[in-house]
């Protein structure tokens, strides 16, 4: 039986906030509290390891002021886990872990009534990454050579099942470097059922290599265009990318879609791959390390974006900034500085 499509949860909170609070980083704040994510896993380690550091986290972007938790299963696949001695069934039941993780984290703050005024309940999205992220070869900022839509759905599609039932109220399908894994995503959507007989779903965002196109040089104005109006696809846009290009990219996306636009770009360093380092600087200054991301936060939603947050290298003290200053400029209604 094909699933009934849901109701939008996204747009219900943009309708009523007007701005839709995402979360911060999820692995670089791993890091910065002490785990080692050194490894093909990268955060989905710690699914194995320290379960409890990743509800941590979750809470305390929750106390923040954000709306959603991205979960840690955007490297938790088959393939990966499979590599490690799992079985398929131990690799989904990873994998439930990691939105049972964010659920509890929710709960945990829901239960405090401090924390319920001036807010609407928060969201669960299971982070999806690309087949780059289960290559562990940095292609999801290349792109991928030889490889179809069919095999891009042939990846995804028990994966995205397992997430899907497993009580997050959408997907976040990111860091995509070209139109045809979000096709191939896309195509998926109808068919994925909640455990209620609802169709489930999703975000997609793409990581991009420049102000105009995507990882893999395609027009993000085209990828906006293709998935304009595609069923369960809520929101469209952009993460781990570069500040700058935040921008000239929503402008590109909003002439081309009536979807709302999400941004959760990166904090403006730069990883290089070889060395395992971040180099460069973050968009911060010394004198108001979270003030600046905040600013450009409040410029990308003047431009267009309704779904803004950050990526790799922000944290919990970006995400409060954000939240502060779009309260206090009246762009998030209903809402209260954390």
């Amino acid at each position: 039986m094909t699933p009934t499509p849901t109701a939008n949860p996204l747009q219900t909170l943009l309708d009523a906030q007007g701005l839709f609070v995402l979360d911060g980083a999820l692995a670089t704040e791993l890091e910065r509290r002490g785990a080692d994510l050194k490894d093909p896993l990268w955060s989905a380690k710690l699914l194995i390891e320290q379960p409890d550091l990743i509800r941590q986290v979750h809470l305390d972007y929750f106390l923040a002021g954000a709306d959603v938790a991205t979960t840690s299963s955007y490297q938790a696949t088959f393939e990966a886990f499979g590599k490690r001695g799992y079985s398929t069934e131990e690799s989904a039941a990873l994998m439930r872990r990691s939105i049972t993780l964010a659920c509890e984290a929710r709960d945990a703050f829901w239960a405090d009534a401090a924390n319920r005024r001036g807010r609407h309940k928060p969201l669960v999205a299971a982070s999806v990454g690309p087949y780059g992220a289960m290559l562990a070869n940095g292609s999801e900022y290349t792109g991928y050579q030889g490889v179809g839509r069919d095999d891009l759905v042939r990846f995804h599609a028990p994966r995205l099942q397992v997430l899907a039932a497993a009580g997050a109220d959408l997907l976040a399908c990111e860091t995509l470097p070209c139109l045809d894994e979000a096709l191939a995503i896309a195509s998926l959507l109808p068919t994925l059922d909640d455990g209620h007989g609802n169709a489930m779903g999703a975000w997609i965002s793409f990581s991009c290599k420049d102000s105009e196109h995507n990882s893999q040089g395609e027009r993000m104005a085209d990828c906006a265009a293709a998935l304009d109006g595609l069923p369960q696809v809520w929101a469209v846009g952009v993460n781990c990318t570069a500040p700058q290009y935040i921008p000239s990219l929503v402008a590109h996306i909003q002439r081309h879609t009536r979807t709302p636009i999400v941004v959760y770009p990166n904090s403006g360093e730069t990883y290089d791959a070889v060395d395992k380092q971040w180099r460069g600087h973050a968009i911060a200054t010394p004198a108001a390390p979270y003030d600046a991301f905040a600013d450009a936060a409040m410029r990308w939603h003047a431009q267009g974006a309704r779904l803004i947050g950050g990526c790799c290298r922000t944290g919990p003290q970006d995400i409060a900034a954000l939240k502060q200053l779009a309260v206090a400029q009246g762009v998030l209604r209903n809402g209260t500085a954390p």
